[in-house]
């Protein structure tokens, strides 16, 4: 409950002094009145004290919090000052390796241009490696695909070799048995080796009947393979001949006309000229020492060398 203050007591002291003393009823409704408007005032004044109390406690509520972002605000001030300093320093730090980098600037422009020139250098040795290195990965493919074709043709070549020596060989199995005739393969050559009596008679050069159903079966199978070089090597022993002609001085005169004896009999049978070659090689490639009749009768043989044509092959080799 609120109590009354000093003047309104002493107006209504007043009020009843002059009420008691009889005056006059005029004065008396005036201070009633002046009373009246005092009491008004003063619940104004009240209401008004209520007000500046609330407004007091907000911005008490609104300092303690400005003063708290004060307090915040210094926090962060003093965080962002020493930010600064070091902030400061490192400005500080940089300007003078700046001014010492503007004073040897001239080293350093010079020192740049020798690097940018070493860099350009190497950026164009790397660009003809690099060009050298596709050229060599290039020719490494083309030799590997040639490498491949090659491998190929010899595999080829070697299984053709194989064929022709089985055709021939079953063509002269009839004349097979004994050493009179053999089918072989060396250095990727068929060697058909036909022992003098299998075909001649001893010191001539004329095939006998034997010898020729022999080569004339053999001339059936090498005249369906057109691509077979044909040799004819006729071989003697060391014995000369007993008897000396016009046309046959020695062992090596024997021996190159037998081979061309058998080369016209292979070639009235089907083979092209043009790849046949008669040599005669007489008693100087013996396979056997001239020291027994035994060793004799094997160097007096005549062997047909069958060789297939390789140009395919020599036209790759020449390409490496």
């Amino acid at each position: 409950m609120k109590r009354p203050n000093t003047s309104s007591l002493l107006i209504f002291s007043l009020a009843i002094t002059l009420l008691s003393s009889c005056v006059a009823k005029k004065e008396f409704d005036a201070l009633m009145t002046q009373k009246t408007g005092l009491e008004n005032d003063k619940v104004q004044l009240e209401e008004d004290l209520d007000v500046a109390k609330e407004k007091i406690n907000r911005l008490e509520v609104q300092v303690d919090d400005l003063k708290g972002k004060n307090n915040a605000l210094q926090s962060d001030f003093d965080l962002v000052s020493a930010e600064l300093k070091k902030t400061q320093a490192e400005y500080d730090r940089i300007k003078e390796l700046y001014e010492n980098l503007l004073s040897n600037s001239s080293q350093l422009n010079s020192d740049l241009a020798k690097q940018q020139q070493r860099l350009l250098a190497i950026e164009d040795d790397l660009d003809i490696e690099r060009r050298k290195n596709e050229e060599l990965a290039r020719d490494l493919a083309t030799r590997e695909a040639r490498v491949i074709e090659l491998e190929k043709l010899i595999a080829d070549k070697e299984r053709a070799v194989e064929s022709l020596k089985n055709k021939v060989t079953s063509a002269l199995l009839n004349f097979q048995g004994n050493d009179d005739l053999t089918v072989e393969v060396k250095n990727g050559k068929v060697y058909v080796s036909l022992a003098e009596k299998l075909l001649f008679k001893s010191g001539s050069s004329s095939v006998d009947e034997k010898g020729v159903s022999a080569l004339t079966q053999l001339a059936n199978v090498l005249k369906d393979n057109p691509d077979i070089n044909v040799m004819v090597e006729g071989h003697t022993d060391n014995v000369p001949i007993s008897r000396a002609s016009q046309y046959m001085n020695d062992n090596w005169d024997l021996s190159v006309m037998r081979a061309t004896s058998i080369v016209r009999i292979l070639v009235k049978n089907g083979l092209d000229p043009a790849t046949i070659t008669a040599s005669g090689r007489g008693e100087y490639v013996p396979v056997a020492t001239n020291d027994t009749p035994e060793n004799k009768a094997l160097n007096r043989r005549t062997e047909i060398i069958l060789t297939p044509k390789l140009d395919e092959l020599f036209q790759l080799l020449e390409t490496y």
